[in-house]
């Protein structure tokens, strides 16, 4: 039996979460003054309307996470993420059709990077923004920001991190979960932060420099501008872009043996980064 009330909890945080999200984004279109800033805002009460419901059902729930109550998690987090994503693009009205809306979200939570716009430009910067936010949460996955979060509900985080990670990801670099994720996080954030201090600094301005870091180091993709990183004419802006797409790549627990233990030589003898090397 699934623990049907601790799922429904875990969930409910997880809305919260992106509604957090949501809502900076309408600060965003504030201070743009543009016209996305009612549906960053509906979108954000929806989800958070949502997140109170889920947060409800789960009261009282049994302090227990098995493995299938991961799986089941994991796959709702997606999906609920995308259907509550979805909204600013399909309520704003730049993409008309809710089936448009919601492959262009999951494109982005997944950091798949397929697109179905023929004007990106035309965005408002809170969409835009929206838009490479949805690939740097997903680039970690979605999960790994309750990971972080369920010593609050008492609960423990081993299944939902090997429910959420992929290949040799979930190689514990820490006897606690919780603290690996944490830890993870703070690279990712890291390497976020001083990819767009470089960008800035090769003379992109500073909304641009954001939004390509969000999805560099997802790995994703997705650009503010048609023609992508070419509309920049810069190959200084090539070079840092691709560096950063070159390390954001690879297996996030060496980069945590070699920023944050100073193991070089478990990094380098790393069967794995030779192949990543080698392809």
């Amino acid at each position: 039996m699934i623990n049907a009330k601790m799922i429904a909890r875990i969930m409910g945080a997880l809305f919260f979460i992106e509604a957090g999200f949501l809502i900076l984004c309408s600060f965003l279109a504030v201070y743009y003054n543009e016209s996305d800033i009612s549906a960053f805002l509906y979108s954000a009460a929806i989800t958070a309307g949502a997140g109170s419901i889920a947060a409800l059902a789960g009261k009282n729930a049994e302090k227990r996470i098995s493995r299938r109550d991961g799986y089941v998690i994991v796959t709702l987090a997606w999906v609920f993420f995308s259907l509550f994503g979805m909204l600013p693009f399909y309520l704003s009205g730049y993409i008309p059709t809710i089936t448009d809306a919601f492959f262009e979200t999951m494109s982005g939570f997944t950091t798949t990077g397929a697109s179905i716009l023929d004007n990106i430009e035309s965005l408002p910067h809170g969409l835009l923004f929206w838009r490479s936010m949805t690939q740097w949460i997903g680039g970690l996955g979605i999960v790994f920001f309750t990971i972080a979060v369920l010593p609050i509900f008492g609960v423990g985080s081993v299944q939902l991190f090997a429910a959420e990670a992929t290949g040799p990801t979930h190689d514990k670099v820490h006897p606690r979960i919780g603290v690996t994720a944490k830890w993870i996080w703070t690279i990712y954030l890291g390497l976020t932060i001083t990819e767009i201090i470089l960008l800035v600094a090769g003379g992109m301005n500073f909304f641009d420099s954001v939004c390509h870091s969000l999805t560099t180091t997802a790995t994703g993709g997705y650009s503010t501008k048609q023609n992508s990183i070419a509309a920049f004419n810069s190959p200084y802006i090539e070079y840092i872009i691709t560096l950063f797409m070159f390390l954001a790549g690879i297996n996030f627990t060496l980069l945590y043996l070699l920023f944050l233990k100073g193991n070089f030589k478990r990094l380098f003898q790393n069967t794995e980064l030779h192949w990543y090397l080698g392809t």
